[in-house]
């Protein structure tokens, strides 16, 4: 009896860390707090990783951080900059000691918490896109490629005029016509990034459409929608999955890039281009504002790139 074969190091590896990051994107809520909550800026604004704040949040939603807390009475006295502020019981709503893994921005929220709401966007967005570009390029190119004619020219002519189009030059001016959302983000990234997908399947269509089993299936009178998704399609499924892999990727990059540029996510909402765009301004003091969500942006797009280079390899020891 003959085993099965192991996948390769890399796929397990790419598909494994990008599992992790849409695990914690989906799992933030639990663990992190608000992305936007603003936690007093002059006690609590760009704490370094791993500090630690008394922290009382008012019934009103106010808050005070400060160095201590301690209680008097059914009160509350926290020490903020050197001096005593009393807080009656009856208007505090939460008191405690709070540690901040990541450090917090400039005015004062939780660098984790948004990071995790980052990654949901950006996943999401990415996740999104490369889900309009395959429905898109996958229905024109097997369209093009199994219709032949002039079918096939007239969508591949319409390719190469998108492709001519550099895609970074066309968001920019659609999303400097339309106004930012996350909607109009997925479609703008989604429609400006399906044609390598229909050119790749229509590839494969084409030098598949001669074999002898889809042959054998048009003798059978098998219909020729049939014929494109039960026997064209899945053929094609492995060069899809690493383009798709590596789309992912890009798609994730142009995103954090357009947010970085303020024609993307639009704040206060977090993601990891706006959050890159925010830190660039205390850098020299505040190197976890960018560093953090630049290392995220980088580690989805090496697992990406893992991903797709493990199903590469996949696909030449099953030949």
């Amino acid at each position: 009896m003959t085993s099965l074969p192991r996948s390769p190091r890399r796929l397990r590896a790419g598909v494994a860390l990008l599992a992790t990051l849409a695990t914690g994107a989906l799992a933030g809520p639990w663990f992190a707090g608000s992305p936007t909550a603003i936690l007093d800026p002059g006690v609590a604004g760009l704490l370094p990783p791993g500090s630690e704040k008394a922290v009382v949040i008012r019934r009103d939603g106010t808050t005070l951080a400060g160095e201590s807390l301690r209680r008097s009475g059914p009160d509350w006295v926290i020490t903020r900059a050197g001096a005593d502020v009393t807080v009656p019981g009856t208007d505090a709503a939460t008191a405690g000691v709070r540690r901040f893994w990541l450090g917090t921005d400039t005015v004062g929220r939780d660098v984790l918490a948004r990071l995790v709401s980052g990654a949901r966007v950006s996943l999401g967005v990415g996740a999104l896109a490369l889900a309009v570009a395959l429905v898109l390029g996958v229905g024109a190119g097997l369209l093009a490629g199994w219709a032949g004619g002039l079918v096939d020219a007239f969508l591949m002519r319409l390719v190469d005029a998108l492709l001519a189009v550099p895609m970074l030059f066309l968001l920019l001016f659609l999303a400097a016509l339309f106004r930012p959302s996350l909607a109009v983000l997925v479609l703008f990234l989604g429609f400006s990034s399906w044609m390598g997908v229909a050119r790749l399947v229509r590839g494969q269509v084409l030098s598949l459409k001669e074999r002898d089993f889809v042959l054998a299936a048009r003798a059978l009178g098998a219909s020729p929608w049939r014929i494109a998704f039960r026997h064209l399609l899945p053929n094609a499924l492995t060069p899809l999955a690493q383009d798709a892999a590596l789309r992912l990727g890009d798609l994730i990059l142009v995103e954090a890039s357009l947010s970085f540029l303020g024609l993307g996510v639009q704040p206060p909402a977090a993601s990891w281009g706006t959050m890159v765009a925010e830190g660039q301004e205390v850098l020299a003091n505040a190197w976890w504002l960018t560093l953090l969500p630049t290392a995220l942006v980088a580690a989805t797009v090496i697992s990406a790139a893992l991903a797709a280079d493990g199903l590469q390899e996949l696909a030449r020891n099953e030949t």
